[in-house]
């Protein structure tokens, strides 16, 4: 059988925070920030919302286009690196916020990756007819963990959440098949220190500001340069074929020039690829949902489309997913 997306959706926060704001908080620039990332503004969530209250609200969004209820979702995975807590997992508040009564429920930290292996997982549930009807959320409030006094990284990373509904299908149709990796070698090249089991919450690690995103953005670059593309095609090679086919492509927004030297290494022209970066900046796994959304909605898939979904991430991770759509 095939495992098909049949509704998508995605939630952003009210209130945007532009270059312009960031000139005045660190010493930066609108056109330092612009040449080097993409990026014009991103969204920033409110004192009020949290990852699970994003994620609800693209999840209400995705069910509304699928046209199923809630009830009928038999599992909710929400990829995320922001969770509320440690636990309840975020999945379990969705559950709950949504009235899912009848769903299981967990999450995915694959970092920006999170959503490629999120679908990949609940692909496996329904190809073995384990479950039918799956949520799978990408979902982050980055400006939690974001250092508004480090210009490196506080001018990249914004909040958001994307959604689908995966169902059975026609074979040939949907999800074809997908590629994952990991190299757990380069953890340190993008890292939340504290908060966990290795560095609990102290007053000396709030004092070391050891809570924050950090990154060796130049690394981070070399690493996504070389297994973005790679990704592609290796997930394109599995079901015979190759970059030719590829009629969209939606790659992780984290940095323009990361999507331009993928574009470059696929020889795929600016036309088939799908770029809002300017409006969000980077929100990890929430990134490849929300542009398939708007990708959808503004009719740039059609039916029959081959698309690519590529991403990277902490961990570090990487990873492809190729749709019939």
């Amino acid at each position: 059988m095939g495992v098909i997306i049949t509704g998508t959706g995605h939630y952003v926060p009210e209130r945007v925070l532009t270059n312009y704001d960031l000139e005045k908080m660190v010493d930066t620039s609108d056109e330092w920030i612009t040449t080097r990332t993409g990026i014009k503004e991103r969204r920033i969530a409110s004192e009020n919302e949290s990852t699970s209250t994003l994620a609800t609200k693209a999840a209400r969004r995705a069910l509304d286009s699928a046209g199923i209820s809630p009830e009928e979702i038999d599992l909710i995975l929400v990829a995320t690196a922001t969770p509320d807590m440690l636990f309840p997992s975020v999945s379990c508040l969705v559950q709950d916020q949504l009235g899912a009564i009848n769903a299981a429920a967990f999450d995915i930290e694959a970092a920006c990756t999170g959503f490629i292996y999120a679908l990949t997982i609940a692909q496996q549930f329904i190809i073995t007819d384990f479950y039918s009807k799956i949520l799978v959320i990408g979902a982050e409030t980055l400006s939690k963990i974001t250092d508004y006094t480090d210009r490196n990284t506080c001018v990249l990373f914004g909040d958001g959440a994307g959604a689908v509904v995966l169902e059975k299908g026609e074979e040939g149709k949907g999800i074809l098949t997908a590629d994952l990796g990991a190299d757990g070698t380069g953890g340190k090249l993008l890292r939340l220190p504290a908060g966990g089991s290795l560095h609990p919450a102290s007053i000396k690690t709030v004092e070391k500001r050891m809570h924050y995103t950090k990154m060796d953005g130049k690394e981070v670059f070399k690493f996504a340069a070389r297994n973005m593309a790679s990704s592609a095609i290796k997930s394109l090679n599995k079901v015979n074929m190759n970059v030719k086919d590829i009629d969209y492509l939606i790659p992780h927004q984290a940095n323009i020039r990361i999507i331009e030297n993928a574009a470059k290494r696929l020889h795929l022209e600016k036309e088939k690829i799908y770029v809002n970066i300017d409006k969000y900046g980077n929100m990890s796994s929430a990134s490849i949902p929300v542009a398939l959304d708007e990708a959808v909605k503004g009719h740039f898939i059609k039916k029959d489309d081959t698309i690519v979904l590529v991403g990277f991430g902490g961990g570090l991770t990487w990873g492809s997913i190729v749709i019939k759509w």
